[in-house]
Order: C-alpha cells, then structure tokens, then sequence
C-alpha cells in the first residue's frame, strides 16, 4: 500500500465522506474512490459499508485503521524530522519562563538559535502561583516548568535544569539565621500559596504536611511572584523556592536558607500534546542532545544566601 493511499484510507475513516475526504487532500472524490477500491481488492474485503447516505466503517476497516494510524504519524514525524535537519525549521516559538530561568537555560537558548536561525523566538514571563495558564490559554508554546507536571493534555519533555530548594524568609524571620531549616520545621510557618496551581504541583516548593503529619498552611494566597516578595519580605509568610531566586532577588528584607531534606526541583519543558510543532521538537532535541545541567554552581552554604539588612 502506497504511503499516499494510507493517506486517503485514514482520512476517509476520519471524514466518512468521499467529498469532505477529497476537498481535504486537494484531490478529487473518483481518486479517493479508486484508492479505498484497490486497497480492498489487495485485502480481499470491504472496508467500508457504502449507500447512497452513509459510509461506515467495517471491523475489518476499524482494525486496520487502529493498525495503520500510530505507525502512519511515526512515519510523518521521521519525514518531518528529516526535513528539518537539512532545511532548518522556520516560523515564531513562544516560550513561557519564570524570572531569571531564561538566563539560566542560555546554553539551551544559544543551541536552538544556531540550529535553527530562520525561527523566531519569543518569551514570555510565568508566574510561579499560576504555570499552567499560560500554556492552557495558548499564550505560550512551550514552558519551563518545574516537575511533576501530570495533566492528561500536557507532554513532559526533557529535563533541563536541577536545582535546590531554599526557605525564602523575611530578614527577622526566626530561622533567618540559621544554616539551614528541614521540612519538618515548615509545620511552624505559613507558606504563600498560588491561586491557580495544581496541588501535586506546590507541594514540591510548598508541602502541605511536615513528615511526621503535621499540617502546614498556606496563606496569603498569591497572584504573582511580586506579590509573593512583598508577602515574604513583610513577615507574613515564607515561600519554597528553587536556589535560583537567591540569586536574582537579593532583597535586603529577604534570607534564603536551604531546606536540608528537601528533594532538589527538576525543571522540564512541556507543551499542549495537541500542538507539538517541529519548532517544539527542535527545542526539546536541542534540549536532549545538551543534556540536563545541574544547579551546581548555586552557593552551597546559608551564609551565603541569607541577605541582611544593610
């Protein structure tokens, strides 16, 4: 069976119409009709109940559809893929990322453009209380986004970055000057919590339970990683946070101490699986063949990391 009759077949078990199926592939409906035909007589059976109303799949056509489907766009993606390494991939990628996240995948960035130096990208800023938003409301195409992220639309790509997980507190906070907190000691705070983020998803920066059970609120509810800065730094909360943030926020008002037990935070991209494009598989090859880096050259102390007042 010819790549191009595959084609027609799948369209047609979509369709279900020999004129919708022909205006579909720019061909006209005696093609379509020709093509099902000698797919039959190669099979030796209907694959289509045909009246003058209705076309309808047979089992048999139900089978070979199921068959052919998941290898017909494996075939695609290869040829796509192809394509692209010779040609290069052109068109605009919009990549959604939160604060100093962009400066810290520059390796991944630089690849990607010299790859692909036709694509034009773009960004655009997340806010930790809400990641999925953008990627939901199409703003974005592609996110960094730290793990886990399990949404039945959404595809998880390559990992890119691992960080630590630091308590940011205010500068008078109670464990502002100690080497480090564990996570058994956030039954004593309050942490910010975001107004639009899956659960399984803040408690990697926020848990909701110390190990031994005991609950940890969150509050005040946040909007924006501003208003999470102003909350932490006027004492009326503190905030999980990847080590980055110690960083590229060196508030006076604010100290970052490591949560000694805390599991480090991966970040990944990840992307509606309904409008994976050959930019965003360019991104995420690019991403593959660079590899995850690690937050390794982030300070390893709390003396370094606290602020204090001037």
């Amino acid at each position: 069976m010819e790549l191009r009759d595959i084609e027609i077949f799948l369209t047609l078990t979509e369709e279900l119409h020999f004129g919708r199926t022909a205006e579909r592939l720019h061909i006209t409906p005696s093609r379509v009709s020709q093509a099902i035909k000698k797919q039959e007589r190669g099979i030796g059976a209907p694959l289509f109940d045909r009246t003058s109303r209705v076309v309808r799949l047979t089992p048999l056509g139900e089978q070979l559809r199921d068959e052919l489907g998941s290898g017909y766009r494996q075939i695609m993606k290869g040829i796509e893929a192809a394509k692209d390494a010779v040609h290069g991939t052109t068109g605009s990628l919009t990549l959604g990322t939160m604060g100093p996240m962009t400066l810290m995948i520059g390796d991944l960035l630089d690849l990607f453009r010299t790859r692909h130096p036709a694509a034009r990208l773009q960004h655009r800023e997340i806010q930790p209380p809400s990641p999925l938003d953008l990627l939901r409301s199409g703003e974005v195409d592609v996110a960094v986004l730290w793990l886990p992220v399990r949404e039945p639309d959404l595809t998880v790509g390559p990992v890119i970055r691992t960080s630590r997980v630091l308590l940011m507190v205010g500068a008078d906070h109670p464990y502002a000057g100690r080497d480090s907190v564990g996570l058994e000691d956030l039954g004593d705070c309050a942490l910010v919590g975001g107004r639009s983020i899956p659960a399984y998803m803040e408690e990697t920066l926020a848990p909701y339970r110390t190990p031994s059970g005991r609950p940890i609120r969150h509050a005040p509810k946040v909007a924006t990683w501003q208003e999470a800065l102003t909350a932490v730094s006027s004492g009326q909360a503190a905030a999980g946070v990847a080590a980055e943030a110690a960083r590229f926020y060196p508030w006076p008002s604010l100290a970052f101490v490591p949560i000694h037990d805390a599991s480090p935070c991966q970040w990944a991209l990840v992307w509606r699986t309904a409008d994976e494009s050959p930019l965003i598989r360019a991104l995420a090859q690019a991403a593959t063949d660079l590899g995850s880096a690690t937050e390794s050259d982030a300070p390893d102390t709390a003396e370094h990391v606290r602020q204090r007042p001037a």
